[in-house]
């Protein structure tokens, strides 16, 4: 066997207890470790945006009618192929910007990397991956940091820039606005299925690599105030965000929701990860699912990496998946 067929046998999902945002620290959790976290005297009144709601980047007002737009997203590998994880982690990373309404301006790359396991020049190739992405979002890519790691990670540090007075945040979703989906759901049972069989799908990854920046821009062009992205607490967990921080009810159109092809077979066949099982039950006791059962629940739970928008409003080209209600006794409410 050659050195170059080697290397391409090598499976970077096999290095990873876990894939992409699936590897997340579960919701509930999460907000059990940060509650509390702020400064002495609370928030400075320039911090537009930060712990209070978990929105998905920091936003600060700066002078000249601008606002700073600041986050960070690193994981595991979520597909074998180095390239294409490099691609889709900095898709992943930027779309927190675009979450928020902002343009990415500069981001530095994060890396762990088992260096005494791993071939060096698959670095190359992840590297590369995240800054073809950076380029073709028009943001400069600049460094980053490095460490010796048991397991393979990646991702960006990206700051950008925003008209503090134009911003997508999840609590400013109103009763009567219709809810649009920008990406279809399924990532990640099929990112779980692939790392489990080692079957490629390139639907999957099309949605992973696809930047969140023109459905951001058009959600803002029609007036749209509220959004969140799709990625590791699924559309049930991010949306069950946005309607407790907005102080309404989201009813889901389940039959409206678009998923991948292969998805629903894959739920049935058992590639369920955990992440997905944890969204599921942080979210059911705020849950009135109505007739659906274990099948629809878990996609709609479905931990995604690179996911798509969540927009409080109509966006072009973007199925509306429901709409947001006065507030009733369940957060969300599937019809």
């Amino acid at each position: 066997m050659t050195e170059t067929t080697e290397r391409t046998a090598i499976r970077l999902t096999q290095y990873a207890h876990g894939g992409g945002c699936a590897c997340k620290i579960p919701p509930g959790e999460l907000e059990g470790i940060v509650a509390g976290l702020l400064p002495p005297g609370g928030a400075r009144d320039d911090l537009v945006i930060g712990l209070d709601d978990g929105d998905d980047a920091a936003v600060v007002r700066v002078e000249g009618g601008r606002a700073i737009v600041a986050t960070a997203d690193f994981f595991t590998p979520v597909v074998d192929d180095p390239y294409d994880w490099g691609r889709i982690a900095a898709t992943n990373a930027l779309s927190d910007v675009y979450a928020v309404g902002g343009e990415p301006v500069v981001a530095v790359n994060l890396l762990g990397w088992p260096r005494d396991t791993l071939p060096l020049d698959l670095v190359t190739e992840v590297l590369r991956g995240g800054l073809d992405v950076a380029t073709a979002a028009g943001c400069h890519l600049a460094g980053g940091h490095s460490v010796d790691d048991p397991e393979p990670k990646y991702g960006m540090a990206v700051t950008g820039l925003a008209d503090p007075d134009r911003l997508l945040r999840i609590d400013g979703g109103r009763a009567g606005t219709p809810i649009s989906l920008t990406k279809p759901l399924g990532v990640g049972v099929l990112n779980t299925r692939h790392k489990a069989t080692g079957d490629v799908f390139p639907q999957a990854v099309a949605v992973m690599t696809t930047l969140n920046r023109d459905a951001s821009r058009a959600a803002l062009a029609a007036g749209a105030t509220c959004a969140t992205d799709v990625t590791g607490f699924g559309l049930l967990g991010h949306l069950y965000k946005l309607a407790r921080a907005s102080g309404v009810t989201a009813v889901i159109d389940v039959a409206a929701v678009p998923h991948l092809e292969g998805a629903r077979e894959a739920v049935r066949d058992g590639f369920v990860s955990g992440g997905t099982r944890r969204n599921l039950a942080w979210v059911e006791p705020h849950l009135d699912a109505g007739r659906y059962g274990e099948e629809d629940l878990l996609l709609l739970a479905d931990a995604q990496t690179s996911g798509g928008l969540l927009v409080a409003g109509e966006v072009p080209g973007a199925p509306v998946v429901g709409e947001l209600v006065p507030r009733e006794r369940a957060a969300l409410r599937l019809a």
